[in-house]
């Protein structure tokens, strides 16, 4: 009995984490690996060292370009959406230990502020708002940023969340019946949305099997 309802609960948390935006899995699985101990994070090292290896060969070229502050010192102006798709690829391929091409990213992602009030982005629109919780959920969690830089990252996604949940407020009161309940999920659909936001100009830079491109990866 108690094998059978722990397989009833284990079913239920997948089913609830396939229909998670990629940013929501990225915090989740952030999360989970907090709570584990040295030995399971060796082992599950492992296991992605192994999962990431098929990929690797098709990669590299974007790998190189994400590790490369030359090339990263391009990709500033998130206003363009191919710019914010290259800078989601860039932060999934970004070393660990890279400070420096860190530094560069911390420089463009922490202008949200004069973006937003000088040029009017909107937040609101779905793929848009996607894009921005995706890229500050990654880099608030990615070890190649200094402590400080999480912190300050944190605050923009934050902020990014409360721009979001008043839009969401603001469709929910003018919806009616299912409407609302529609609007009070923004993020929840039943077919993952990353592909969405990943432009086809990145898309066909990366080579077929690029994890990134994948529907329902990160």
């Amino acid at each position: 009995m108690v094998e059978n309802r722990c397989f009833v609960q284990r079913e239920e948390v997948y089913r609830w984490f396939s229909v998670l935006s990629s940013a929501q899995r990225a915090e989740f699985f952030c999360g989970l690996l907090d709570l584990c101990v040295p030995i399971e994070l060796r082992f599950l090292g492992s296991c992605l060292e192994d999962l990431a290896r098929k990929d690797y060969h098709s990669l590299r070229d974007a790998e190189i370009k994400a590790n490369n502050p030359a090339d990263l010192a391009n990709l500033t102006n998130i206003t363009d959406e191919v710019v914010r798709s290259k800078l989601l690829v860039s932060l999934a391929l970004l070393s660990s230990d890279n400070r420096v091409a860190a530094g560069v990213l911390f420089r463009t992602l922490t202008h949200i502020d004069t973006i937003i009030n000088n040029y009017g982005l909107q937040l609101n629109d779905g793929q848009t708002g996607e894009q921005f919780l995706l890229l500050f959920t990654m880099a608030s969690n990615h070890p190649a940023f200094s402590f400080h830089q999480k912190q300050v990252l944190r605050q923009e996604l934050t902020q990014i969340q409360e721009i979001l949940q008043v839009t969401v407020g603001e469709a929910s009161s003018t919806s009616h019946g299912g409407g609302a309940c529609a609007a009070a999920l923004p993020n929840v659909s039943a077919t993952p949305t990353f592909p969405s936001y990943i432009t086809a100009s990145t898309f066909n830079s990366c080579q077929a099997g690029c994890p990134c491109c994948k529907v329902g990866s990160i």
